[in-house]
C-alpha cells in the first residue's frame, strides 16, 4: 500500500481550513472504497495509455484491473488523446517540450513531509503544466484556486524552476465523467506568495496539531467527521430556531439556515451511518436496538424460474430499451453519440435553490419575468 503523506495534497483542502484535522485524523484508520479503488485502476489504466501514445515503453494493464470497463477505457483513452494534442499544440512554439508522467512531486520546502503524485507535467515554452486526472462524477472537481494543484505545481516548481525558464504556471482538471475540463493559469510568484503567506504558517499549525476547529463542505473526507465535536455545535447551532414554521421565520433566519442545511443533513446522515456500524461491531446504544430491515422477495435461481415459466407457454422476460447511462456504458459514448444523439432530449431540470456562487445560470420564474417587464 502506498504511503501517504500527512498533509497529503488531496486532504488539503481540508486541512487548510481545518489545521486540526490532520493530527485529529491519525486516530482514525484508514478505508478504501471501491470509488477508491476503481479511481486507482482508473489512473493506472491513464498511465499506460499515455505512455503509449508517446511511444514509451508500457505494459498494458487491463486483464488485471477489476472495474475494467469500456467507460474506463474510453476515459483513459480520452485522457491519453487530450495531454498529446496539448503536447502537440506546444510544440508549435517550443522545440523540445518536456512531459513527464506519475512524476513524484515534492512541497515539503512549504509543508513538513508533504509530497505527492502528478499524473501529468508537462514544460514548454515559460508554462508550466500540471494535468490532473479525476474519475469521479459526483463531484466537479475545478482547478480555480484549487490546493492540490497549487502543491503540485509548487513541488514541480522545486525541481524545474531552476533548469527551466518558467513564467507562468497551468493547472489542469481533466474529469470526463462531467465532461470537465478546468483550466486555471497563474504567474508563478503568485503561488510563491501564497506558499509563504498561507500554506506554510498553516501547515505548520496542522502538523503540530494546533490551530482552530473549522466545519465546513471540506468535512465531507475528514475521517473524524462522524465525532467531530466542532462538527456537532456547529450544527446543533440551528436548534436555536426551535424547529419553527417556515412562515413564522424571519426572511434573514431562513438565509441563515439555507446556509447550513445541507451541511445539517449531511452530518445527521453521517451520525447515523456511524451509529448502525458502532451498533453492528457490538456497541449498545441505550434506548435503541438492531433489528433487520425492510426485505423485499426475491429468486434463488433466475435461470430455473425463466425455464419454467417457458415450459408452460409465458414470456418470463421484461423488455425494454435500456437507460441512456446502461446503454452509453454498452455502445461506448462516441458510439453513443454517433447512433442515438438525436433521439436524446433533456428537458428543463426541476428548480432547486443554491447558493449565488453556482455556475449554473439562474432560473426564471414567472413572476420574475413579470417583474422585469
Amino acid at each position: 500500500m502506498a504511503k501517504h503523506a500527512l498533509l497529503s495534497a488531496s486532504s488539503s483542502h481540508r486541512w487548510l481550513h481545518c489545521p486540526p484535522s490532520a493530527r485529529l485524523s491519525e486516530n482514525y484508520e484508514d478505508k478504501s472504497s471501491d470509488y477508491a479503488a476503481e479511481g486507482s485502476e482508473a489512473h493506472l489504466l491513464c498511465e499506460h495509455k499515455l505512455r503509449s501514445a508517446l511511444d514509451i515503453k508500457s505494459e498494458d494493464p487491463t486483464s488485471t484491473l477489476a472495474y475494467y470497463s469500456e467507460e474506463m477505457e474510453e476515459c483513459s483513452e480520452g485522457y491519453a488523446t487530450f495531454v498529446l494534442e496539448l503536447f502537440e499544440t506546444t510544440k508549435q512554439t517550443c522545440a523540445d517540450p518536456v512531459v513527464l508522467i506519475e512524476q513524484r512531486l515534492d512541497y515539503s520546502k512549504y509543508v513538513q513531509g508533504g509530497f505527492g503524485t502528478g499524473d501529468c507535467i508537462l514544460i514548454a515554452d515559460g508554462t508550466l503544466y500540471i494535468i490532473d486526472f479525476k474519475y469521479g462524477r459526483g463531484v466537479q472537481v475545478e482547478a480555480n484556486d484549487n490546493p492540490q494543484m497549487k502543491l503540485y505545481a509548487l513541488g514541480a516548481l522545486e525541481v524545474f524552476d531552476g533548469i527551466y525558464d518558467i513564467d507562468t504556471v497551468s493547472m489542469i482538471i481533466y474529469q470526463p465523467r462531467r465532461d470537465n475540463v478546468s483550466t486555471h493559469t497563474v504567474f508563478k510568484e503568485s503561488l510563491y506568495q501564497w506558499a509563504e503567506e498561507i500554506l506554510k504558517p498553516t501547515a505548520e499549525l496542522a502538523f503540530s496539531g494546533n490551530g482552530e476547529f473549522s466545519c465546513g463542505e471540506w468535512c465531507r473526507f475528514c475521517k473524524a467527521k462522524y465525532d467531530c465535536r466542532e462538527r456537532a455545535e456547529v450544527n446543533l447551532g440551528l436548534a436555536k430556531f426551535d424547529f419553527k414554521l417556515p412562515p413564522l421565520l424571519t426572511d434573514d433566519e431562513i438565509e441563515e439556515i439555507l446556509g447550513k442545511i445541507d451541511n445539517l443533513i449531511s452530518w445527521a446522515s453521517d451520525i447515523k451511518d456511524y451509529a448502525l456500524h458502532s451498533a453492528l461491531s457490538g456497541k449498545q446504544w441505550t434506548g435503541w436496538k438492531l433489528v433487520s430491515g425492510r426485505s423485499t422477495r426475491k429468486y434463488k435461481d433466475e435461470t430455473a424460474v425463466a425455464d419454467a415459466v417457458k415450459a408452460v407457454g409465458f414470456d418470463p422476460y421484461e423488455h425494454k430499451v435500456l437507460g441512456i447511462t446502461a446503454m452509453t456504458t454498452l455502445l461506448g459514448k462516441k458510439r453513443f453519440e454517433d447512433l442515438l444523439s438525436n433521439f436524446v432530449e433533456k428537458p428543463e431540470g426541476k428548480p432547486t435553490l443554491v447558493p449565488d456562487s453556482d455556475k449554473r445560470p439562474a432560473f426564471h420564474t414567472a413572476q420574475n419575468d413579470f417583474i422585469e417587464n
